[in-house]
């Protein structure tokens, strides 16, 4: 399939009537209702942004009903514990200020506002970087960014906070600070200020090597959190700055035949390294929606336009059964038993149709057409 293809023919439109019709049919109705957590949210998101790009009640009421599954009369949030602190379990809150400026129904502020409380209380570098969770003492994980700051930025623009999108951009940049590799500009996933955990190094506190998704979250967070940046904001420059050097860098690692990029991303030829679905459609969303917003230059549009064609042409498929996505890492993390290595990243499943990649891939999706659609 093309690009124009895709366009022509609604290509998200069909991805997010695969998703429901899975949900209703094949048992994922349940993982998304099952727990409040950051890939039920992300997908949630999705889905109610196909709704709004499309003018489609049925996606938006899909969203709503579900979160509606998690947040009570008074604002409590079922399954959600403030005492974690676990960055992750901020991101399913993006979706409540759609709903609260819909209905003006209170309950969806005061959810956002127990959120907000967590993240002012949480637990912090010496430099004031948030932990990745409570139970990752003095941990910055790139992964962290995406499911924070862009909640924070929008929580901040829609409740009058300004030093909260303060806030979102000092995160960005202080883990940009201490993860970005001069040589090639691309980030370590994760830092270790203690220098305790296995997998950081005893000198820098960094995790070995550059994983795509690591990476994509970034690249997420830093477009979704300058959409909320006012024009004036002191860090807004700079932010934008960060990303298209960022940008540069991942286009020197793009693969030259399929225009994808690796699970890890500047070991193209090593043996099993493989071609990686959701890095690829993160960083695809990320450049889209910069270029249309034009936080990028127009030099970058060759790159996420061969990016998305590349997601397309290998990693995409479409049967009777509705859109399909392959070469998904199942989950990848840092821990004792997730030792940050090589021989690590790639020995993760590797599997197809999985939310964790759905969602990127719709995002790119509605990026792309909104792009191309303003050209």
């Amino acid at each position: 399939m093309s690009i124009s293809e895709a366009v022509s023919t609604g290509l998200s439109r069909r991805i997010a009537d695969t998703f429901i019709g899975q949900c209703n049919e094949q048992g994922k109705h349940e993982y998304v209702m099952e727990r409040w957590a950051y890939v039920p949210g992300m997908l949630l998101m999705s889905v109610a942004r196909a709704g709004m790009q499309h003018n489609e009640p049925e996606y938006l009421s899909f969203m709503q009903r579900h979160m509606d599954s998690f947040i009570g009369e008074d604002g409590s949030i079922r399954s959600y514990s403030l005492e974690e602190y676990n960055l992750d379990q901020i991101n399913q809150g993006k979706n409540l200020f759609w709903l609260y400026r819909q209905t003006g129904e209170q309950r969806y502020a005061e959810a956002a506002h127990l959120l907000a409380a967590q993240l002012i209380g949480q637990p912090r570098t010496s430099e004031g970087g948030f932990w990745h969770k409570k139970i990752y003492p003095f941990q910055m994980w790139l992964d962290g960014l995406y499911m924070a700051s862009p909640f924070l930025a929008e929580y901040g623009a829609v409740f009058g906070r300004p030093e909260l999108i303060d806030e979102a951009a000092r995160q960005l940049l202080l883990i940009e600070r201490r993860t970005r590799d001069p040589r090639t500009g691309l980030f370590y996933h994760g830092w270790d200020e203690s220098r305790e955990q296995e997998w950081a190094d005893s000198s820098t506190g960094l995790s070995a090597h550059f994983w795509s998704r690591a990476m994509g979250w970034y690249a997420m967070a830093a477009v979704d959190c300058l959409e909320h940046f006012p024009l004036t904001h002191p860090q807004r420059g700079t932010v934008m700055g960060i990303f298209q050097r960022m940008c540069g860098a991942l286009v020197e690692v793009q693969d030259k035949e399929s225009s994808l990029w690796y699970q890890v991303l500047d070991q193209a030829g090593r043996k099993g390294n493989y071609l990686e679905a959701t890095g690829s459609c993160m960083f695809v969303y990320a450049m889209a929606k910069a270029l249309r917003l034009r936080y990028l230059e127009p030099s970058f549009k060759a790159a996420m336009l061969s990016g998305y064609e590349g997601i397309l042409k290998h990693l995409v498929t479409e049967d009777e059964q509705g859109v399909h996505l392959h070469q998904i890492c199942h989950g990848a993390g840092l821990s004792k038993d997730r030792n940050g290595s090589y021989d690590y990243y790639i020995s993760e499943e590797v599997v197809s149709d999985v939310p964790m990649g759905i969602a990127p891939l719709l995002l790119a999706s509605l990026e792309v057409e909104r792009y191309v659609a303003g050209q």
